[in-house]
């Protein structure tokens, strides 16, 4: 297919076409993948180039070794942020792309002034394939207040108080999950979660204008009985913009696809602001911290159960995704399990240096018992979002392997255990995270910690734990704390908890949500300190008094044996 495409270049007068891994909402988990289409990379991240002669692929490190097994004799294979397309593209070629699939920001970080940026708005690959909208029609839902703890009234008062006093006459509201936030809806058009394909603009007259499938939006028509909402297509977006009336429009410069924001632009002036709904969608208010404990809870004894399980199974003959479909089938026993919050990943020995792994009929491998074996894992719960990861050993690991493990371990002890009144920053967490790794040159190529949203998405911002974020971390926020370690062809080592920011008095500090025992057959207990191995005592004590009585005997006496 690459071959037709290189035809459509020939006949466009170009020399290359860009293929975004996102839709035109920008979703992690969007439907369709045009990037899988034409290169077979399955990661959640990154963008391909087809030139006439060459073909690009530019992913960040977490899939460099996915991306060389999946695609590597097609694709010579770039990682971001060391290489962007403008160390590459030196030449002023000219290339294609969609304006509803890029943001300005985005084409500028990677090309800067390299080459010819022209916009095609029909999309070949859509063309190629016969790209339709697929998706069953399955209809928007509201959530109630009890369930997300804020009403739609007041979300809505705190939005229009942020404008009045930013002087902002209109805004668009373009990534969906912040639609969702806003509205208390969710829907069935990603495949991990609940996020309903929407757009909103509002304005100073407290007008909202909801732009969707308008056959998906009969269950949520009386939003809140909010007099002042009309619904409308996609198709009317023009149409809209037109009967406004102001000088000023505010848009999100990571979320405004070019094309969108090419119509406001005809009429308005643009404020290039971020969405005010990113930072109060980040700060959880107390009905949604419940919940995620409580969906942690039924999640942590699924994830006990089968880890038990897998560790005591006395001759392993399983493969990876009959681990995969086991630990499903332990969520599935609980009544509010929806379905996993992205595909898991069950990586042995291996397959677990591929740190987004996903096994196949191909590569589905079967584990070793001398195997190390990392499991990534997530659900969508009524009402909270998950995310885990646990390594785990079956026979008695070697020293090395042990000392590493026991290097990330310290990395992510001391992630939970940082002073937020003083280290307030995902970049200065972040060091804490990897300084034991480093201290015997090693390190790993992921961000230690994601924001996660509240049965939304499991990866949000505007809060991390990288290199590179400076955004404050703020009580109420929900982060995951996951350092690890990867030998290429070997193994892959990942502690993740997701852990939220509490706030008693004056302290601030995280606060565990995941319950799920480490596998202390992997620790070198004679590296660890004292608090340390209070801190890993402490740890399975809280799991043991929230999660027994819904464990067997076996299950309850296995836990014990690791406080």
């Amino acid at each position: 297919m690459i071959n037709v495409l290189k035809n459509f270049l020939d006949n466009k007068s170009i020399d290359g076409y860009i293929v975004p891994k996102n839709d035109e909402f920008f979703s992690e988990y969007s439907l369709p993948n045009r990037l899988k289409l034409i290169s077979n990379f399955s990661g959640s991240a990154g963008m391909a180039i087809i030139l006439k002669n060459r073909n690009l692929l530019f992913i960040d490190g977490r899939y460099i070794l996915q991306a060389k097994i999946e695609c590597g004799n097609i694709f010579e294979i770039f990682e971001v942020p060391k290489i962007k397309p403008s160390d590459v593209i030196k030449k002023k070629l000219n290339l294609g792309f969609d304006p509803k699939l890029f943001t300005e920001i985005n084409l500028k970080s990677n090309f800067k002034d390299s080459c010819n940026l022209i916009p095609i708005n029909d999309n070949p690959i859509d063309q190629i394939y016969n790209l339709k909208n697929n998706n069953r029609i399955k209809e928007f839902f509201n959530l109630n207040e009890k369930s997300v703890g804020e009403s739609i009234n007041s979300k809505l008062n705190i939005l229009f108080s942020i404008l009045k006093r930013k002087k902002i006459e209109n805004i668009f509201i373009s990534a969906p999950e912040n639609c969702a936030w806003l509205l208390n809806i969710r829907g069935f058009d990603n495949p991990n979660s609940p996020i309903p394909n929407c757009q909103i603009i509002l304005n100073k007259n407290k007008n909202i204008y909801f732009f969707s499938d308008i056959k998906k939006i009969s269950k949520i028509k009386n939003i809140s009985n909010y007099k002042k909402i009309k619904f409308c297509e996609f198709i009317d977006f023009a149409k809209i913009i037109n009967s406004l009336k102001g000088k000023n429009f505010s848009i999100d410069r990571n979320s405004c696809s070019i094309f969108n924001k090419s119509v406001i632009m005809s009429k308005f002036n643009i404020l290039n602001e971020i969405d005010p709904c990113y930072g109060l969608k980040a700060i959880k208010n107390p009905t949604e911290i419940k919940n995620m404990i409580d969906a942690h809870v039924s999640d942590g004894v699924a994830l006990t159960k089968f880890l038990f399980w897998m560790k005591k199974k006395k001759k392993l003959s399983l493969k990876e995704m009959d681990a995969e479909k086991k630990l499903e089938k332990f969520r599935r026993k609980n009544k509010n399990f929806l379905y996993p919050s992205f595909n898991t990943i069950a990586g042995s020995g291996p397959n677990g240096a591929i740190i987004h792994y996903r096994a196949n009929k191909f590569s589905n491998r079967k584990i070793n018992i001398k195997d190390i074996f990392l499991c990534d894992s997530g659900g969508q719960y009524k009402y909270g979002t998950t995310d885990v990861t646990r390594t785990i050993c079956f026979s008695k690991p070697n020293t090395k392997v042990k000392n590493i493990f026991t290097r990330v371990l310290k990395g992510h002890i001391a992630v939970f255990t940082t002073n937020l009144n003083r280290i307030n920053t995902g970049k200065d967490i972040d060091k804490r995270a990897r300084f034991f790794l480093k201290k015997v040159n090693l390190d790993y190529s992921h961000g230690t910690g994601h924001g996660v949203g509240h049965f939304l998405n499991v990866h949000e911002g505007p809060q991390a734990i990288s290199k590179y974020n400076n955004v404050k971390i703020l009580p109420g926020m929900i982060l995951s704390n996951e350092p690890g370690y990867y030998k290429e062809r070997r193994f892959g080592i990942r502690i993740e908890n997701l852990v939220y920011v509490k706030k008693d008095k004056k302290n601030i500090s995280f606060e565990n949500l995941t319950l799920a025992p480490i596998d202390t057959d992997l620790i070198n207990f004679k590296m660890l300190t004292i608090k340390e191995k209070k801190y890993l005592n402490n740890y399975h004590l809280d799991i043991y008094s929230k999660i027994a009585k819904f464990l067997n005997s076996s299950e309850r006496k296995w836990l014990t044996s690791l406080i």
